[in-house]
């Protein structure tokens, strides 16, 4: 008789969400799932979705090293709608090494986590911890802000219209606690989507 085999648990990665610099800046609600120390992090988004993994297409307009010991990049990418605060550690050494070969300008697209920051002064700051950065072309940049915009008004509809019943429980509550904690003028991100798509040659 065959032994038993361990189940091992698995871990699938978290999608990455396409948002534009404009909401994530707006995001501060985080929040972890689960009592876990392994539990995933989340940053909660203005209009109603959680992500613990963003994916974004930009210009990078700046690169700093910064460090002695414990040296790591701290780069400015620019959408159309606002620039992402990205870090590149050696604890994320595929993305440092690969921000290091980059001399910006240059059209990137990153994937990383983004995290949430209070400010003694009370500000709350959100920067991406690069997984990985790779340079790309406009065309590619352009892709990225039709697939934002329409993940963006995918959002947008779901807050304006009435809770679907088969819809995930979770979704529906990430949604209400979004509008309990933002106050979420959505004319103005239909506003944003229109002027980011504005921006690109389609």
């Amino acid at each position: 008789m065959p032994a038993e085999r361990a189940i091992t648990p698995r871990y699938e990665r978290e999608p990455a969400r396409r948002v534009f610099a404009a909401e994530l800046r707006e995001a501060t609600h985080h929040f972890k799932d689960g009592e876990d120390e392994k539990s995933p992090t989340y940053v909660l988004l203005p209009t109603g979705e959680r992500c613990n993994r963003v994916f974004f297409v930009g210009s990078m307009t700046q690169k700093e090293k910064r460090g002695e010991q414990n040296i790591f990049y701290s780069v400015r990418v620019v959408d159309p709608t606002g620039t992402f605060y990205v870090t590149a550690s050696s604890y994320q050494g595929e993305a440092m090494t690969q921000v290091s070969r980059i001399d910006p300008p240059a059209f990137v697209a990153v994937v990383g986590k983004p995290n949430v920051y209070d400010a003694p002064d009370g500000r709350v700051f959100v920067s991406i911890r690069a997984e990985s950065v790779t340079v790309v072309d406009r065309e590619m940049r352009d892709c990225w802000v039709l697939d934002a915009a329409e993940e963006t008004v995918r959002r947008i509809d779901a807050l304006e219209t009435p809770e679907d019943d088969e819809e995930d429980q979770v979704k529906k509550d990430d949604r209400k606690k979004a509008q309990e904690r933002y106050r979420v003028d959505l004319a103005a991100y239909r506003q944003m989507v229109y002027d980011a798509l504005a921006q690109i040659d389609m």
